[in-house]
C-alpha cells in the first residue's frame, strides 16, 4: 500500500511523544544516584522489560523472523541456554552485587584485586560498547532504509543520505530524554518501546493470518512438511569437529549461550546497572530470570513470523520476490501490504527498538566513565550537584562520540572493498571481550589465592589469546588458524584462558619469591 503522509505524521507524533514522556516520567534528578540507579527504587517488573528492550535491535525485528524463512526454530536452543545463565547470575553474582551496594559490576573487582583492575576492566567495556554500539546504531538504519527504498521515499538521498538521518534523528531523541533524566527516563521509555514494538509485530502477524492463501491449519500443515518447525538438533549424526563448529547443535547452543548469558548479564554494565536500580536482591532476581523467559517468548514471536511469512510467499527465494536477501522479507511486506497509519507504527517500532539500546547504552557508559574513571581519579570532592552536572555532560560527550562512530561506519559500510571486514569486527566486539570479562568475575569469585598482578596477566592474556584464535577480520593479520568452534563457545574459552593463565602466574611468583 505503500508509504503515505499519514505514516509520517505518526512516526514524528510518536518521537516527539518519546521525548516528552521519557522527560516527564524521570521527575527531578538530585543525585547520580537518581541518575544512574534511579533511586535504587525502580520496579521489578519495569527492570525486566528495559533489558529486554535494551538487548533488542531493529535488526532483531527485522532479522529474526528471517532466520525461520530461510530455516527453522533451531535458533531458539540459544535462548534457552541464555534462561540458564541468567539463573546463574542470579544466584551467583547478583548477591554480591546488591548487598555490597555497588554503583558499578566494576566496582567488584576493586574490592577483589585493586583499582587497577577495575579501570582495566572498565576501560574494555568502554571500548566494546563504543566499537559494537557504533556499529549496532549504523545497524538500525539498514532496515529503515531498506523500508524507505522500497516505499520511494527519499528517493533523491541515497542510502547514505537516509542511513545519516535515521541515525541523527534516534541519536537527537534518545539523547535529549537520557541527559534530562537519567535512568529512570531510560527504563521507563524501554517498557514503553517494549509495548510499541511487541505491538506492532503483533499486529503484522494478525494481519499475515488474514492474507494467507490458504486455511490455518493447511499453513500449519505446509510449514511441518517442509521441517520448518523443527526446534531441537541434537548432532549425533556429525563428527566431533563439525559438533564443535556448529552453533546450533542443542548442546553447544545450551552451553554456549549460558556462558555468553553469564558474562553479558553478569559482568556487562550495560545490564547490570539496571539491575542494581532494583536495590532489592529479590526483586532483580526475579527481573534477570523472567527476562530470560521473557526474551525466548519474542524470539519465538518474531521467529514464528518468519515461519507465516514463508507461507505467504509459498517460500519464493528472496530474488524471486525481487529482493537482494532474506533479511528483507519482512520490511517487503510492511511496506506492501501494511495498512495507512500502520506502517508509520512499525517504523516508529524500529525507532523504539533503536532508542531504547542507544539510551541504555549512554547511561551505562556515563556510569561507567564517571564512577570507575573519572572520580577516582579526581582528587576534588564532589556535591552532589556537581557529581550530577559531570554525570550529564559525560552523558552528552558520549552521545556525541557514539553517533560520529556511527557516521564512521557508515562511511566505511558505503565506501568500498573494506566493507564486510569493518562491520564483521564492529559486531565481533563481543566475542574478543566477554571472555576476558567473564574470566576474571571467575577468577575472583572462586579462587583467593591470585593477587591482583596474576588477575592482570590471566585478564590480557586472555583478550590477547582471542585475537589470535577467534575467526574474523583481526586473525587474517595474525598467525596461526582461527579456533574451529562455534562462535557461542568463544567467551568459553577465553574465560578459561583466564583463569588458567592468573592461576599458573601465581604459582610461578610463588615459586620465585
Amino acid at each position: 500500500m505503500g508509504f503515505t503522509l499519514i505514516d509520517a505524521i505518526v512516526i514524528i507524533l510518536y518521537l516527539i511523544a518519546v521525548a516528552v514522556f521519557g522527560i516527564w516520567s524521570a521527575g527531578t534528578q538530585k543525585s547520580t544516584t537518581d541518575y544512574f540507579l534511579g533511586g535504587r527504587a525502580m520496579p521489578w517488573w519495569a527492570i525486566l522489560f528495559s533489558v529486554v528492550a535494551t538487548e533488542t535491535s531493529t535488526l532483531t525485528f527485522i532479522s529474526i523472523p528471517a532466520v525461520a524463512y530461510g530455516g527453522n526454530l533451531t535458533f531458539l536452543q540459544l535462548t534457552f541456554g541464555y534462561i540458564i545463565g541468567r539463573i546463574i547470575v542470579a544466584i551467583w553474582f547478583l548477591p554480591a552485587y546488591v548487598q555490597g551496594e555497588l554503583t558499578t559490576a566494576y566496582q567488584y573487582l576493586e574490592q577483589r584485586f585493586g583499582p587497577g583492575m577495575r579501570k582495566a576492566a572498565s576501560s574494555t567495556f568502554i571500548i566494546t560498547r563504543l566499537l559494537a554500539d557504533g556499529v549496532r546504531l549504523f545497524a538500525t538504519a539498514i532496515p529503515l532504509a531498506i523500508i524507505f527504498r522500497f516505499a520511494g521515499v527519499f528517493d533523491g538521498w541515497g542510502d547514505g543520505g537516509i542511513y545519516l538521518l535515521a541515525i541523527s534523528v534516534i541519536s537527537v531523541i534518545t539523547l535529549i530524554y537520557t541527559f534530562l533524566g537519567g535512568i529512570k527516563a531510560v527504563i521507563w521509555m524501554d517498557v514503553v518501546q517494549m509495548v510499541v514494538y511487541i505491538g506492532g509485530a503483533l499486529f503484522a502477524l494478525f494481519l499475515l493470518f488474514g492474507k494467507l492463501p490458504v486455511s490455518i491449519p493447511e499453513a500449519f500443515s505446509s510449514l511441518s512438511e517442509a521441517g520448518k518447525f523443527t526446534l531441537f538438533n541434537w548432532g549425533f549424526d556429525l563428527s566431533w569437529s563439525a559438533f564443535l563448529a556448529d552453533p546450533y547443535v542443542f548442546w553447544v547452543a545450551m552451553f554456549g549461550g549460558a556462558v555468553f548469558s553469564i558474562a553479558s548479564h553478569g559482568t556487562d554494565q550495560l545490564i547490570v546497572q539496571r539491575l542494581l536500580a532494583t536495590g532489592n536482591l529479590r526483586s532483580s532476581q526475579k527481573a534477570l530470570i523472567w527476562s530470560g523467559i521473557v526474551a525466548s517468548l519474542q524470539f519465538g514471536l518474531f521467529l514464528f513470523i518468519g515461519l507465516i511469512l514463508y507461507v505467504f510467499y509459498a517460500g519464493a527465494s528472496p530474488s524471486e520476490i525481487g529482493l537482494a536477501t532474506t533479511d528483507e522479507i519482512f520490511a517487503r511486506f510492511i511496506v506492501d501490504h501494511m495498512p495507512v497509519g500502520v506502517a508509520g507504527l512499525i517504523v516508529a517500532s524500529l525507532f523504539a527498538a533503536a532508542m531504547s539500546s542507544l539510551s541504555s547504552s549512554l547511561n551505562a557508559l556515563a556510569s561507567s566513565t564517571t564512577y570507575d574513571l573519572i572520580k577516582p581519579m579526581s582528587k576534588a570532592v564532589w556535591d552532589d550537584a556537581r557529581e550530577l552536572w559531570i554525570s550529564r555532560m559525560v552523558t552528552i560527550g558520549w552521545g556525541v562520540i557514539l553517533t560520529g562512530s556511527a557516521f564512521l561506519f557508515t562511511w566505511l559500510q558505503l565506501s568500498g572493498d573494506d566493507r564486510p571486514a569493518i562491520v564483521e569486527l564492529g559486531l565481533g566486539i563481543a566475542s574478543y571481550t566477554y571472555g576476558g570479562l567473564l574470566g576474571i568475575f571467575l577468577l575472583g569469585r572462586i579462587f583467593s589465592k591470585p593477587d591482583k598482578t596474576d588477575a592482570m596477566i590471566g585478564f590480557f592474556s586472555g583478550l590477547i589469546a582471542l585475537l589470535f584464535m577467534v575467526e574474523g577480520p583481526l586473525q587474517e593479520f595474525f598467525p596461526g588458524e582461527p579456533l574451529t568452534i562455534a562462535w557461542p563457545l568463544y567467551t568459553f574459552a577465553g574465560g578459561l584462558i583466564v583463569i588458567i593463565v592468573a592461576n599458573i602466574s601465581y604459582y610461578i611468583r610463588k615459586q620465585l619469591s
